[in-house]
Protein backbone atom coordinates (compact mmCIF):
# COMPACT_ATOMS: atom_id res chain seq x y z
CA UNK A 1 0.00 0.00 0.00
CA UNK A 2 2.50 2.64 0.90
CA UNK A 3 4.71 2.00 -2.56
CA UNK A 4 1.55 2.31 -4.50
CA UNK A 5 0.99 5.53 -2.58
CA UNK A 6 4.62 6.29 -2.71
CA UNK A 7 3.90 5.96 -6.60
CA UNK A 8 0.54 8.03 -7.23
CA UNK A 9 2.26 10.74 -5.28
CA UNK A 10 5.84 10.81 -6.91
CA UNK A 11 3.71 10.83 -10.49
CA UNK A 12 1.31 13.15 -9.69
CA UNK A 13 4.64 15.25 -8.39
CA UNK A 14 6.06 15.00 -11.67
CA UNK A 15 3.19 15.95 -13.63
CA UNK A 16 3.16 19.24 -11.67
CA UNK A 17 6.88 19.67 -12.33
CA UNK A 18 6.45 19.11 -15.93
CA UNK A 19 3.35 21.45 -16.22
CA UNK A 20 5.72 23.61 -14.23
CA UNK A 21 8.31 23.86 -16.68
CA UNK A 22 5.86 24.22 -19.65
CA UNK A 23 3.76 26.93 -18.60
CA UNK A 24 7.44 28.54 -17.30
CA UNK A 25 8.66 28.48 -20.81
CA UNK A 26 6.72 31.15 -22.12
CA UNK A 27 7.10 34.97 -20.66
CA UNK A 28 3.91 36.07 -21.77
CA UNK A 29 1.28 36.74 -19.29
CA UNK A 30 -0.48 38.78 -20.73
CA UNK A 31 -2.53 38.96 -24.51
CA UNK A 32 -3.25 42.49 -26.05
CA UNK A 33 -5.66 41.18 -29.52
CA UNK A 34 -6.06 43.65 -32.04
CA UNK A 35 -8.40 44.01 -35.27
CA UNK A 36 -8.55 46.60 -38.12
CA UNK A 37 -11.85 45.74 -39.83
CA UNK A 38 -11.74 45.45 -43.74
CA UNK A 39 -8.14 46.26 -43.71
CA UNK A 40 -6.93 44.95 -47.14
CA UNK A 41 -3.60 43.37 -46.87
CA UNK A 42 -2.79 44.93 -50.21
CA UNK A 43 -2.45 48.18 -48.27
CA UNK A 44 -0.54 46.50 -45.52
CA UNK A 45 2.16 45.23 -48.19
CA UNK A 46 1.98 47.69 -50.40
CA UNK A 47 1.04 50.82 -49.42
CA UNK A 48 -1.52 53.00 -51.12
CA UNK A 49 -3.27 51.73 -54.14
CA UNK A 50 -2.49 53.65 -57.45
CA UNK A 51 -5.88 52.92 -58.94
CA UNK A 52 -7.49 54.64 -55.82
CA UNK A 53 -5.31 57.46 -54.04
CA UNK A 54 -5.62 59.60 -56.62
CA UNK A 55 -9.42 59.57 -56.40
CA UNK A 56 -10.90 63.05 -57.48
CA UNK A 57 -14.09 62.11 -55.48
CA UNK A 58 -12.40 62.43 -52.15
CA UNK A 59 -13.47 64.26 -49.12
CA UNK A 60 -11.58 67.73 -48.76
CA UNK A 61 -9.10 67.81 -46.22
CA UNK A 62 -6.01 69.45 -45.31
CA UNK A 63 -2.99 67.80 -46.89
CA UNK A 64 -2.50 65.43 -50.23
CA UNK A 65 -3.01 61.91 -50.64
CA UNK A 66 -0.39 61.82 -53.15
CA UNK A 67 2.34 64.30 -50.85
CA UNK A 68 1.53 61.87 -47.85
CA UNK A 69 1.31 58.44 -49.11
CA UNK A 70 2.57 57.82 -52.64
CA UNK A 71 5.68 56.65 -54.08
CA UNK A 72 6.33 54.84 -57.15
CA UNK A 73 8.55 52.37 -54.49
CA UNK A 74 5.84 50.13 -52.83
CA UNK A 75 8.19 49.42 -49.66
CA UNK A 76 8.11 53.18 -49.02
CA UNK A 77 4.63 53.41 -49.85
CA UNK A 78 3.56 50.87 -47.34
CA UNK A 79 5.89 52.57 -44.38
CA UNK A 80 4.45 55.87 -44.96
CA UNK A 81 1.10 54.40 -44.27
CA UNK A 82 2.11 51.81 -41.24
CA UNK A 83 5.37 53.39 -40.09
CA UNK A 84 4.87 51.43 -37.01
CA UNK A 85 4.49 48.23 -38.92
CA UNK A 86 7.39 48.05 -41.03
CA UNK A 87 9.17 50.30 -38.29
CA UNK A 88 8.72 47.79 -35.42
CA UNK A 89 6.88 45.27 -35.99
CA UNK A 90 8.57 43.88 -39.20
CA UNK A 91 12.28 44.26 -37.44
CA UNK A 92 10.63 42.88 -33.74
CA UNK A 93 8.09 40.65 -34.40
CA UNK A 94 6.23 38.58 -37.47
CA UNK A 95 3.68 40.24 -40.27
CA UNK A 96 1.97 37.41 -42.48
CA UNK A 97 0.02 37.55 -45.45
CA UNK A 98 2.27 39.16 -48.41
CA UNK A 99 0.56 36.44 -50.89
CA UNK A 100 3.49 37.88 -53.58
CA UNK A 101 5.62 35.53 -51.70
CA UNK A 102 2.98 32.53 -51.22
CA UNK A 103 2.44 33.44 -47.77
CA UNK A 104 -1.56 33.11 -47.58
CA UNK A 105 -3.57 33.79 -44.60
CA UNK A 106 -7.44 33.24 -45.15
CA UNK A 107 -10.80 33.62 -43.65
CA UNK A 108 -11.79 29.82 -42.50
CA UNK A 109 -15.22 30.71 -43.21
CA UNK A 110 -17.04 31.64 -46.44
CA UNK A 111 -18.96 34.83 -45.51
CA UNK A 112 -15.89 37.44 -45.18
CA UNK A 113 -18.15 39.83 -43.64
CA UNK A 114 -17.94 41.10 -39.68
CA UNK A 115 -19.56 38.73 -37.58
CA UNK A 116 -18.35 35.92 -39.03
CA UNK A 117 -14.99 36.70 -38.77
CA UNK A 118 -15.05 38.36 -35.45
CA UNK A 119 -16.50 34.91 -34.34
CA UNK A 120 -13.76 32.89 -36.60
CA UNK A 121 -11.28 34.94 -34.61
CA UNK A 122 -12.31 34.75 -31.25
CA UNK A 123 -13.77 31.26 -30.92
CA UNK A 124 -11.15 29.50 -33.20
CA UNK A 125 -13.60 28.08 -35.45
CA UNK A 126 -15.68 29.28 -38.34
CA UNK A 127 -19.87 28.71 -37.95
CA UNK A 128 -21.30 28.92 -41.58
CA UNK A 129 -24.63 27.19 -40.30
CA UNK A 130 -25.19 29.41 -37.37
CA UNK A 131 -23.19 32.58 -37.98
CA UNK A 132 -25.26 34.15 -41.33
CA UNK A 133 -25.77 37.80 -40.34
CA UNK A 134 -24.39 40.94 -38.71
CA UNK A 135 -27.49 40.42 -36.62
CA UNK A 136 -27.70 41.44 -32.83
CA UNK A 137 -28.02 37.92 -31.65
CA UNK A 138 -26.39 36.53 -28.89
CA UNK A 139 -22.80 34.30 -30.33
CA UNK A 140 -23.38 30.54 -29.21
CA UNK A 141 -20.12 30.45 -29.29
CA UNK A 142 -17.75 30.96 -26.47
CA UNK A 143 -14.80 33.22 -27.78
CA UNK A 144 -11.65 32.57 -26.29
CA UNK A 145 -12.29 35.63 -24.23
CA UNK A 146 -15.31 34.05 -22.07
CA UNK A 147 -12.95 30.48 -22.02
CA UNK A 148 -9.77 33.14 -20.34
CA UNK A 149 -12.78 34.83 -18.38
CA UNK A 150 -14.15 31.29 -16.82
CA UNK A 151 -10.00 30.66 -15.39
CA UNK A 152 -9.35 32.53 -11.92
CA UNK A 153 -6.07 33.71 -12.72
CA UNK A 154 -8.00 35.72 -15.50
CA UNK A 155 -11.36 36.34 -13.73
CA UNK A 156 -12.12 40.07 -14.33
CA UNK A 157 -9.00 41.06 -15.91
CA UNK A 158 -10.70 40.22 -19.66
CA UNK A 159 -11.87 43.62 -21.23
CA UNK A 160 -12.81 44.27 -24.68
CA UNK A 161 -13.29 47.85 -26.46
CA UNK A 162 -14.78 48.02 -29.99
CA UNK A 163 -16.39 50.44 -32.53
CA UNK A 164 -19.60 48.50 -33.62
CA UNK A 165 -22.43 48.15 -31.64
CA UNK A 166 -22.72 44.59 -31.97
CA UNK A 167 -19.32 43.47 -30.38
CA UNK A 168 -21.47 43.24 -26.77
CA UNK A 169 -23.45 39.83 -28.83
CA UNK A 170 -20.06 38.58 -30.80
CA UNK A 171 -18.37 38.16 -27.01
CA UNK A 172 -22.24 37.24 -25.48
CA UNK A 173 -21.41 40.09 -22.96
CA UNK A 174 -24.59 38.86 -20.94
CA UNK A 175 -23.06 35.13 -20.66
CA UNK A 176 -19.59 35.35 -20.17
CA UNK A 177 -19.40 38.45 -18.13
CA UNK A 178 -16.96 40.25 -19.93
CA UNK A 179 -17.29 43.94 -20.09
CA UNK A 180 -17.55 44.97 -23.32
CA UNK A 181 -17.59 49.55 -24.14
CA UNK A 182 -18.84 49.17 -28.46
CA UNK A 183 -20.71 50.93 -29.86
CA UNK A 184 -21.86 54.46 -28.53
CA UNK A 185 -21.27 52.70 -24.62
CA UNK A 186 -19.94 54.61 -22.17
CA UNK A 187 -17.60 54.11 -19.41
CA UNK A 188 -18.81 52.75 -16.36
CA UNK A 189 -18.07 52.61 -12.35
CA UNK A 190 -18.66 54.70 -9.20
CA UNK A 191 -15.15 56.41 -10.13
CA UNK A 192 -14.41 57.42 -13.15
CA UNK A 193 -10.97 59.10 -14.64
CA UNK A 194 -11.24 62.83 -15.68
CA UNK A 195 -10.62 61.87 -19.03
CA UNK A 196 -13.25 59.17 -19.31
CA UNK A 197 -15.82 61.58 -17.62
CA UNK A 198 -14.33 63.71 -20.35
CA UNK A 199 -14.80 60.61 -23.13
CA UNK A 200 -18.39 60.30 -21.80
CA UNK A 201 -19.71 63.84 -22.69
CA UNK A 202 -17.76 63.92 -26.11
CA UNK A 203 -19.61 60.71 -26.95
CA UNK A 204 -22.75 61.82 -26.48
CA UNK A 205 -21.92 65.54 -28.54
CA UNK A 206 -19.95 63.67 -31.37
CA UNK A 207 -22.00 61.13 -33.06
CA UNK A 208 -19.79 60.43 -36.18
CA UNK A 209 -21.62 59.48 -39.47
CA UNK A 210 -22.49 56.14 -38.90
CA UNK A 211 -25.54 54.78 -36.57
CA UNK A 212 -24.18 51.63 -35.18
CA UNK A 213 -20.21 52.05 -34.82
CA UNK A 214 -18.48 54.92 -33.42
CA UNK A 215 -15.53 57.16 -34.63
CA UNK A 216 -12.36 55.28 -33.71
CA UNK A 217 -10.80 58.06 -31.08
CA UNK A 218 -13.28 56.82 -28.94
CA UNK A 219 -13.04 53.09 -28.72
CA UNK A 220 -9.12 53.39 -28.41
CA UNK A 221 -8.96 56.14 -25.60
CA UNK A 222 -11.48 54.58 -23.40
CA UNK A 223 -8.93 51.41 -23.97
CA UNK A 224 -5.73 53.33 -23.10
CA UNK A 225 -7.75 54.50 -19.96
CA UNK A 226 -8.45 50.88 -18.86
CA UNK A 227 -5.19 49.62 -19.89
CA UNK A 228 -3.31 52.06 -17.57
CA UNK A 229 -5.98 52.10 -14.70
CA UNK A 230 -7.90 48.81 -14.11
CA UNK A 231 -4.48 46.79 -16.09
CA UNK A 232 -6.29 43.46 -17.50
CA UNK A 233 -4.15 40.60 -17.99
CA UNK A 234 -6.50 40.05 -21.68
CA UNK A 235 -7.59 43.22 -23.53
CA UNK A 236 -9.18 43.06 -27.34
CA UNK A 237 -9.60 46.40 -29.08
CA UNK A 238 -11.61 46.76 -32.69
CA UNK A 239 -11.49 49.47 -34.46
CA UNK A 240 -13.97 49.89 -37.28
CA UNK A 241 -13.08 53.11 -39.30
CA UNK A 242 -11.36 51.55 -41.99
CA UNK A 243 -14.52 49.55 -42.90
CA UNK A 244 -17.04 52.10 -42.82
CA UNK A 245 -15.00 54.50 -44.93
CA UNK A 246 -14.49 51.84 -47.53
CA UNK A 247 -17.98 51.24 -47.69
CA UNK A 248 -18.53 54.56 -48.23
CA UNK A 249 -15.68 54.91 -51.19
CA UNK A 250 -13.83 57.67 -49.12
CA UNK A 251 -10.42 56.32 -50.12
CA UNK A 252 -9.07 59.11 -48.52
CA UNK A 253 -10.42 58.60 -44.63
CA UNK A 254 -9.42 54.92 -45.36
CA UNK A 255 -5.91 55.39 -45.60
CA UNK A 256 -6.25 58.60 -43.07
CA UNK A 257 -7.74 56.28 -40.35
CA UNK A 258 -5.47 53.26 -41.14
CA UNK A 259 -2.29 55.57 -40.29
CA UNK A 260 -4.06 56.67 -37.70
CA UNK A 261 -5.02 53.11 -36.39
CA UNK A 262 -1.15 52.04 -36.84
CA UNK A 263 -0.33 55.21 -34.42
CA UNK A 264 -2.67 54.46 -31.81
CA UNK A 265 -0.95 50.84 -31.99
CA UNK A 266 2.38 52.31 -31.79
CA UNK A 267 1.05 54.18 -28.59
CA UNK A 268 -0.27 50.69 -27.11
CA UNK A 269 2.92 49.20 -27.35
CA UNK A 270 5.24 52.06 -26.32
CA UNK A 271 3.16 52.21 -22.94
CA UNK A 272 3.59 48.23 -22.39
CA UNK A 273 7.28 48.70 -23.00
CA UNK A 274 6.92 51.41 -20.28
CA UNK A 275 4.93 49.97 -17.82
CA UNK A 276 6.28 47.47 -14.78
CA UNK A 277 3.43 44.80 -15.35
CA UNK A 278 3.61 44.77 -19.26
CA UNK A 279 7.08 45.12 -20.56
CA UNK A 280 8.43 42.12 -21.88
CA UNK A 281 5.59 40.09 -20.54
CA UNK A 282 3.25 40.68 -23.09
CA UNK A 283 2.00 39.94 -26.68
CA UNK A 284 0.42 41.49 -28.98
CA UNK A 285 -1.18 39.99 -32.10
CA UNK A 286 -3.27 42.10 -34.69
CA UNK A 287 -5.62 41.19 -37.35
CA UNK A 288 -8.36 41.43 -39.51
CA UNK A 289 -12.04 40.39 -39.60
CA UNK A 290 -12.31 40.10 -43.41
CA UNK A 291 -11.06 40.81 -46.75
CA UNK A 292 -12.25 43.22 -49.62
CA UNK A 293 -12.49 43.71 -53.11
CA UNK A 294 -9.81 44.78 -55.24
CA UNK A 295 -11.11 46.79 -58.14
CA UNK A 296 -11.84 50.35 -58.14
CA UNK A 297 -15.49 49.02 -57.98
CA UNK A 298 -15.17 45.98 -55.70
CA UNK A 299 -12.97 47.79 -52.81
CA UNK A 300 -15.87 49.48 -51.56
CA UNK A 301 -16.96 45.63 -50.32
CA UNK A 302 -16.79 41.97 -48.94
CA UNK A 303 -19.20 39.02 -48.71
CA UNK A 304 -19.14 35.63 -50.22
CA UNK A 305 -19.85 37.62 -53.54
CA UNK A 306 -16.55 39.45 -53.74
CA UNK A 307 -13.80 37.73 -55.37
CA UNK A 308 -10.90 37.29 -52.70
CA UNK A 309 -12.40 38.64 -49.76
CA UNK A 310 -11.49 36.26 -47.89
CA UNK A 311 -7.84 37.21 -48.16
CA UNK A 312 -6.64 38.61 -45.19
CA UNK A 313 -2.99 39.03 -42.59
CA UNK A 314 -1.77 38.94 -39.34
CA UNK A 315 1.02 40.22 -37.23
CA UNK A 316 2.60 39.89 -33.53
CA UNK A 317 5.35 40.98 -31.46
CA UNK A 318 5.87 39.84 -28.09
CA UNK A 319 8.49 38.09 -25.65
CA UNK A 320 8.04 34.43 -27.02
CA UNK A 321 7.37 35.32 -30.65
CA UNK A 322 10.54 35.19 -32.85
CA UNK A 323 11.66 38.49 -34.59
CA UNK A 324 10.82 36.80 -38.14
CA UNK A 325 9.53 40.04 -39.36
CA UNK A 326 7.77 40.08 -42.63
CA UNK A 327 7.07 36.30 -43.30
CA UNK A 328 7.87 35.40 -46.56
CA UNK A 329 8.08 30.88 -46.39
CA UNK A 330 4.87 29.32 -48.26
CA UNK A 331 2.07 28.37 -46.47
CA UNK A 332 -1.19 28.59 -45.47
CA UNK A 333 -2.60 30.03 -42.15
CA UNK A 334 -6.50 31.67 -40.84
CA UNK A 335 -7.76 33.98 -38.59
CA UNK A 336 -9.46 30.54 -36.79
CA UNK A 337 -5.88 29.77 -35.49
CA UNK A 338 -5.21 33.01 -33.32
CA UNK A 339 -7.37 31.35 -30.71
CA UNK A 340 -5.10 28.69 -29.61
CA UNK A 341 -2.03 30.73 -30.25
CA UNK A 342 -3.10 32.83 -27.89
CA UNK A 343 -3.85 29.74 -25.30
CA UNK A 344 -0.32 28.46 -25.70
CA UNK A 345 1.33 32.26 -25.61
CA UNK A 346 -0.30 32.14 -22.15
CA UNK A 347 0.77 28.36 -21.48
CA UNK A 348 -2.93 27.02 -21.58
CA UNK A 349 -4.49 24.46 -23.55
CA UNK A 350 -7.56 25.70 -25.89
CA UNK A 351 -10.45 23.85 -24.54
CA UNK A 352 -12.52 23.70 -27.31
CA UNK A 353 -11.38 20.81 -29.74
CA UNK A 354 -13.17 22.70 -32.88
CA UNK A 355 -10.43 25.21 -32.75
CA UNK A 356 -8.06 25.30 -35.32
CA UNK A 357 -4.61 24.56 -34.55
CA UNK A 358 -1.86 27.17 -33.31
CA UNK A 359 0.66 29.25 -35.89
CA UNK A 360 3.35 27.22 -34.34
CA UNK A 361 6.00 30.09 -36.10
CA UNK A 362 4.15 32.62 -33.71
CA UNK A 363 5.56 30.97 -30.78
CA UNK A 364 9.17 29.75 -30.34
Amino acid sequence: MKIIKFTLFFSIGLFYLNWLTFAQEYKTENVILITLDGMRWQEVFTGADSLLVDDTGMIETPGSLLDDFWDVDPLVRREKLFPFFWNTLAKEGQIYGNRAYGNFVNNQNTMWFSYPGYNEILSGFADDKRITSNDKINNPNKTMLEHLNEIPAYKGKVLAFGSWDVFPYIINETRSGIPVNAGFAKAKGEVLTEKEELLNRMQDEIRGPWGGVRLDPFTHHYAMEALKTKKPKVLYISYGETDDWAHENHYDQYIWSAKQTDAYIKEIWDFIQSDPQYKDKTTLIIGVDHGRGTTKTSWRGHGSSIHNAGEIWLAAIGPDTPALGEMKTKGQWQSAMVARTVFKLLGLEYPDEKAAPMIMEMVK
